[in-house]
């Protein structure tokens, strides 16, 4: 499919909060493939659709590499535990954070064809479906932030010394 552009801090569009989608289409099919080939190539873990601009409540998610979730219109319902990790986002490249999530989540959603399910997750997972849904509020993971931003690049440039 197509590499769509990630939008960054600063872009109104990730302040919004998006619309439901009402059935499956074309467009929003192609939209979830752009998805997962731009958070592929960006090398993340998750995207929810105003991070490319578009105002509708969907989210990719893969924290393995082998296996991708489609939430449609997500909606958290159980929360339990809590963990405290570095944090990143897409949509402010280069940096991360300490933020305490949950440990588990189950979200409802729907599936590619608006078929409703149920998805349970722990550790990672969990930490994504939070950050991906918070992103159809227009919330950013900086708001959750324990002190300060840190810039990755720095760790990393460290780390090859």
């Amino acid at each position: 499919m197509a590499i769509r552009k990630i939008r960054t801090v600063g872009d109104r569009v990730l302040t919004k909060v998006c619309r439901p989608i009402t059935e499956s289409s074309p467009k929003i099919k192609e939209l979830v493939l752009d998805m997962f080939d731009t958070m592929y190539e960006a090398c993340g873990v998750g995207l929810a659709a105003p991070q490319v601009g578009i105002l509708k409540r969907v989210v990719v998610i893969d924290t393995t590499g082998e296996d991708p979730h489609i939430l449609i219109n997500p909606e958290i319902v159980e929360t339990r535990g809590e963990q405290t990790g570095d944090e990143g986002c897409l949509s402010l490249p280069g940096k991360s954070g300490q933020v305490t999530r949950p440990d588990y989540v189950k979200v409802k959603a729907f599936d590619i064809n608006m078929k409703p399910f149920e998805l349970e997750g722990e550790g990672l997972l969990a930490r994504a479906i939070c950050h991906e849904c918070e992103h159809l509020d227009g919330i950013m993971y900086m708001v959750h932030v324990e002190g300060e931003l840190h810039d990755n690049t720095v760790v990393e440039e460290e780390e090859e010394e």
